[in-house]
């Protein structure tokens, strides 16, 4: 194990410098990833698109929720992240962001969470507290299980699910179907992604996939789950009576999660970095267009 670094040295003084420093450690442009899901599952719920008020306190919460989730995350990992080459020069381990300054703004990300939650109907407040149980409950499970994958697919796959309570206040199965895709598409690449790390979980005893059963399975698990999120999104457009866009965009979706494992062999794992953050991008943004495009061409010519 690594020496226990000291995390309060170099660390920038002002409150705009430090608030760029956690935006960047915790990447905050890809909010991306999930966004696009979000707003998917609000279109679905009142078959069009929703009032602007609606649409910024969504977008709201999915940022805070994001920004509490991958700041706490941090904080968890901060030891882990000391002691792994890949990541030790983080903001944390490295000293240019102390540990308070991150739980302050992760304290106020979820309360902002929360006045979203409340701003957009009781039983999405109510629920509030349980979403960030899950979210910041998520950075321990790599402790404790392997499955910890499809816990951080969860975190995301709330996302169309909350959407949909938060402006109809109940549940249908379509929409928890769409949700348990998205759980899937994450746990899908982030088991690419935690291949790089195989070694070092090993040697520190932490939870993966590809730690417990080797690089090869888990990409070949990583493609299972990605076929069943494509099965799950066909379901749910049938179930939803969804057009030849909504069925195209499902198509572009399958053909950028192919692109995706070509990019990554068992041998070579240099272009993880483009296989995580590039495609999946890709993948959420066009898949909110094709969607919500055929939505919003269903209501205005039907």
């Amino acid at each position: 194990m690594a020496t226990t670094p000291t995390f309060t040295s170099d660390r920038p003084a002002g409150l705009v410098s430090r608030i760029g420093t956690t935006l960047e450690m915790i990447k905050f442009e890809h909010s991306v990833f999930a966004l696009p899901f979000a707003l998917t599952g609000a279109v679905l719920a009142v078959r069009g698109w929703p009032s602007w008020r609606q649409v910024l306190w969504i977008i709201v919460a999915m940022v805070a929720a994001r920004s509490a989730a991958m700041t706490f995350n941090r904080i968890a990992d901060v030891r882990i992240d000391a002691a792994n080459p890949r990541t030790r020069l983080r903001a944390l381990p490295a000293g240019h962001l102390s540990l308070g300054f991150a739980a302050g703004f992760t304290a106020i990300a979820c309360g902002v969470l929360m006045l979203a939650a409340r701003e957009l109907n009781p039983l999405a407040f109510k629920l509030a507290p349980l979403v960030i149980a899950l979210l910041l409950g998520y950075s321990y499970t790599k402790r404790f299980t392997f499955l910890s994958h499809l816990i951080l697919g969860a975190c995301l796959g709330l996302s169309p699910v909350a959407a949909w309570i938060a402006l109809r206040g109940e549940l249908k199965p379509s929409v928890v179907l769409l949700g348990v895709a998205v759980t899937f598409w994450v746990a899908g690449f982030d088991l690419i992604y935690a291949c790089q790390d195989v070694e070092f979980d090993r040697r520190e005893g932490l939870f993966s996939v590809p730690a417990r059963f080797g690089i090869k399975p888990a990409l070949w698990i990583s493609g299972i789950l990605h076929l069943a999120m494509l099965g799950l999104l066909v379901a749910v457009a049938r179930m939803e009576s969804l057009g030849w866009l909504a069925f195209a965009g499902v198509a572009v979706v399958a053909a950028l999660l192919a692109y995706e494992h070509q990019l990554v062999r068992p041998s070579d794992l240099s272009r993880i970095n483009a296989a995580f953050f590039n495609i999946n991008g890709y993948v959420s943004v066009l898949f909110f267009l094709t969607w919500a495009g055929d939505i919003l061409i269903h209501r205005l010519t039907g």
